[in-house]
């Protein structure tokens, strides 16, 4: 019997959303590098190498994917709203409850700005999902409605994202992590390593990060590097012990050496920071520690300066 049997009409847009769904949740999930959320992304989309998520250049459609803070799903139920979005310049079309695999969540459907939108807030116990999907009105054929539906019900988060992954995501190369671990990333900039956990009372962390500008004149280097080391994050009571040129690899370097306390004044530390300069920018690298664990940690921080390579 064919498909388009005046009694079967009614059940065809179900059934389009059924295989859709099925071969969503025949394939695996793609996470974008360094996001623990990931999806099936509809034929036609493929991972961005601009933001986390999906895109089709050619049709300007794409797919975010925002982690927020678990308790940020609360929230976002009772503040989400038509008269909210509309200030945002969205047209609320529809919301509807969804029960994913990875938890409760709520879809919201609408139109803005030449383009249809979906937006899906999930909650899990780790963290809440944030997924809008923006499709041109041009692309709807392209992107039917049971294939974005059928993507978004595939959504999955994994528990962590392997350090190999994190590191890439870097402008440089880290081949020397001394005991430490990935503790915060900001990719495309820098990385913060620890050797506890970052709500641990004491510990040690440097971080790595690479910047453009920098001085030319070797002469302005110093004045530069200790500007650079007063927005030493999460430290107080600050005395630098020394500050001098280096060359380190054949490259220019800048150390600052310091006596600093944590902010809440209750434990002593040394901090030291290294400026290599070139190729029209520098990398900073900063080492913190308590001071009974400076003899440990300093070598340490060393070794993962000296380890630092271009990508």
């Amino acid at each position: 019997m064919p498909l388009n049997a005046p009694f079967l009409r009614p059940f065809v847009p179900l059934l389009g959303y059924l295989l859709a769904a099925h071969a969503a949740h025949a394939a695996e999930a793609m996470y974008p590098p360094g996001s623990r959320l990931g999806l099936v992304p509809p034929p036609g989309m493929a991972l961005s190498s601009n933001f986390f998520g999906f895109e089709d250049s050619d049709a300007n459609a794409a797919i975010t994917l925002t982690a927020l803070p678990a308790e940020a799903y609360a929230d976002l139920d009772k503040m989400i709203s038509p008269d909210a979005l509309k200030k945002q310049g969205m047209l609320l079309e529809k919301r509807e409850a969804l029960s994913l695999a990875i938890g409760q969540a709520f879809l919201m459907t609408g139109h803005q700005e030449n383009q249809y939108r979906w937006v899906l807030v999930a909650a899990s116990p780790g963290l809440t999902a944030w997924v809008t999907v923006q499709v041109p009105d041009a692309a709807r054929d392209r992107y039917p409605e049971a294939a974005i539906r059928a993507s978004l019900a595939s959504l999955q988060i994994r528990a962590t994202i392997p350090v190999e992954e994190q590191l890439g995501l870097l402008p440089f190369k880290l081949t020397e992590l001394a005991g430490f671990q990935v503790a915060h990333l900001l990719p495309g900039r820098a990385v913060v390593l620890s050797d506890a956990p970052m709500d641990a009372p004491a510990r040690s962390q440097i971080l790595v990060g690479a910047a453009p500008g920098g001085p030319a004149e070797a002469r302005d280097r110093g004045e530069f590097a200790r500007e650079i080391f007063a927005a030493t994050p999460n430290v107080r009571d600050v005395r630098i012990t020394s500050s001098e040129p280096l060359r380190l690899a054949g490259q220019p370097v800048h150390e600052i050496m310091a006596q600093a306390r944590d902010m809440s004044g209750s434990t002593s530390l040394k901090v030291v920071q290294w400026l290599r300069f070139g190729g029209g920018g520098y990398i900073q690298v900063v080492g913190i520690a308590p001071v009974e664990a400076w003899p440990d940690s300093y070598p340490r921080f060393r070794a993962v300066r000296d380890g630092i390579a271009p990508r």
